[in-house]
């Protein structure tokens, strides 16, 4: 009886860290050292955390400052050839000067986020693979 207990506890210890562990990967920050639009939001210049839902290449990502969801946004998981060294904010310029998030690479994840076009482009491509 004492030994089934046991096992019970142990297997659902087991179970909590590795939940626990698969939520922790879904996550990264985010520096912005400019203020960039990200499905037509405007996000400030600073530090930022970016928590992500889904498992295939199709995600939903959360941009938050602090507690608080400043933006949701489609997004899609793209593979890097190597993992970078420090996070990244990937930008371009548009035609009135402004400028648009459309990728954020994570500190050693060969992973990063497709925002906007950049995930359009993402997803046309690996659907004529």
């Amino acid at each position: 009886m004492k030994v089934s207990k046991m096992t019970k506890s142990l297997l659902l210890g087991l179970a909590l860290l590795l939940a626990t562990s698969a939520f922790a990967s879904n996550k990264g920050s985010l520096q912005l050292n400019e203020a960039v639009n990200v499905s037509g939001k405007q996000l400030a210049a600073g530090d930022y955390t970016v928590k992500w839902d889904g498992a295939g290449p199709n995600v939903q990502a959360s941009i938050m400052k602090g507690r608080n969801v400043v933006a949701t946004v489609p997004a899609h998981l793209v593979d890097l050839d190597r993992a970078p060294g420090s996070d990244a904010a990937v930008t371009t310029n548009n035609a009135d000067g402004s400028r648009s998030l459309t990728q954020i690479r994570f500190s050693g994840k060969k992973a990063a986020l497709a925002i906007g076009e950049e995930a359009a482009k993402a997803e046309s491509s690996e659907a004529s693979k």
